[in-house]
């Protein structure tokens, strides 16, 4: 009589364990990698963040449907403020094992929030050039949270900027301000 085990598939194991499932020494060098991969094809730091930006919005596309796929019992958020939270809390926690710091509306603009992050993780082991002074690594998050906010429905373009430590400037279309306004009035 043979056993029979039940071999459960990778999709079907939860998406994060805690704290320390990657070590912190190979998510390093693996980032470093991709940095001075992206900076052999590029010929300006703009570029550069551009590329930065590029494999994030993958690696975000392929978290989105991998998070989904693991997390059955979760909902589609159709409310913008939920989706940022979901972001700042969730997305965040998957990716660094924590939420990010902050999450503003800015004032003066309806359609721009801004999720900030005292000590950017992705920023930590990155020592710029003098030459490459506002080079910001942290393109490559900004690029992640602009794909799971797009592929959510909530299409955005968001960027990475040195203030407050690192902060991500989503800014939406105005068609995501209107949509979440008419629910609103639901």
């Amino acid at each position: 009589m043979s056993s029979s085990r039940s071999k459960s598939s990778i999709l079907d194991k939860p998406l994060s364990k805690g704290k320390g499932e990657v070590s912190l020494a190979l998510y390093a060098l693996l980032f470093s990698e991709i940095v001075q991969y992206c900076q052999n094809r590029s010929h300006s730091i703009h570029e550069l963040q551009n590329k930065l930006s590029d494999i994030g919005q993958d690696v975000g596309t392929r978290l989105l449907d991998l998070y989904f796929v693991r997390e059955r019992n979760s909902k589609r958020e159709i409310k913008l403020l939920n989706m940022l939270l979901f972001v700042k809390s969730t997305l965040w926690k998957v990716l660094f094992g924590k939420e990010a710091d902050k999450l503003e509306h800015a004032n003066d603009d309806e359609r721009t929030y801004y999720i900030i992050e005292k000590d950017a993780l992705i920023n930590k082991f990155i020592s710029v050039p003098k030459d490459k002074g506002s080079l910001n690594c942290a393109t490559f998050n900004a690029g992640i949270i602009e794909a799971v906010l797009t592929k959510s429905g909530f299409p955005a373009k968001v960027t990475a900027h040195w203030h407050k430590g690192t902060t991500y400037m989503v800014k939406f279309d105005d068609t995501v301000i209107t949509r979440d306004k008419s629910l609103d009035d639901r």
